[in-house]
């Protein structure tokens, strides 16, 4: 009973949460669909944790989308040793580049003058725990990228079915299961965080046209009050 809660249960209210609490802070608070950094990416924590951390987890998340979407693609491409072995290589690295940027990224946090709140903190830590996870598996649990297609993309394809087969994810490795249900917590916690800056796609720049910045500055009076 415990594993169709946690498998079949969860992951629909994790679903739910984000999709209406997300449609209503778009319609009643529109205005706090950002992300509010408070530095500029002069800052070199937030420059070398930014650039460590988002392509290494939009890889990662293109990965895991891309076995989900299309088993059968994926299958074939790991069908061959040499492939598995560079694949799975380079999800090790980019597990670890991603960790290393959420925590260079919640050291930043420390540094701010000006105070984070509380959510920010436990979307971080969920996270950093995602990141962490990840890394264990693809490090302690080799072949990571078969068993997911054969376990977990089922599992998903079950959820989206509205049939949950939980069977298969009730017998996996505590970590394992920790890396899944987190990543439906924090599509739970994307209404009521800055992560719902992510639903905010800046395609408008594609046809924007090219803007010019020009500083103006008062002019400075001469010696005898004029110009």
């Amino acid at each position: 009973m415990s594993d169709l809660f946690l498998f079949g249960v969860l992951p629909y209210v994790a679903v739910a949460l984000a999709v209406a609490g997300t449609a209503y802070r778009y319609r009643a608070l529109r205005h706090t669909v950002t992300a509010r950094s408070s530095q500029l990416i002069e800052s070199r924590l937030l420059f070398w944790g930014s650039v460590a951390w988002h392509p290494a987890i939009l890889a990662i998340l293109i990965a895991h989308l891309g076995a989900a979407l299309f088993p059968g693609v994926w299958g074939r491409v790991l069908g061959d040793p040499g492939r598995l072995v560079v694949l799975e290589s380079t999800g090790l690295a980019l597990g670890a580049l991603a960790l290393l940027g959420i925590v260079v990224l919640m050291a930043r946090r420390l540094t701010l003058r000006t105070p984070t709140g509380w959510m920010d903190w436990v979307v971080l830590a969920a996270l950093a725990v995602q990141a962490a996870t990840g890394l264990w598996v693809a490090w302690g649990l080799r072949w990571g990228s078969t068993w997911y297609l054969h376990v977990a993309a089922p599992w998903l394809a079950s959820l989206v079915r509205l049939s949950p087969q939980v069977a298969g994810m009730a017998v996996l490795p505590w970590v394992v299961q920790v890396h899944a249900l987190n990543a439906f917590l924090l599509l739970a916690l994307l209404p009521f965080s800055r992560l719902v800056h992510l639903t905010v796609l800046p395609v408008a720049y594609l046809w924007r046209p090219p803007q010019v910045v020009v500083w103006h500055r008062a002019p400075t009076p001469g010696p005898g009050g004029g110009r």
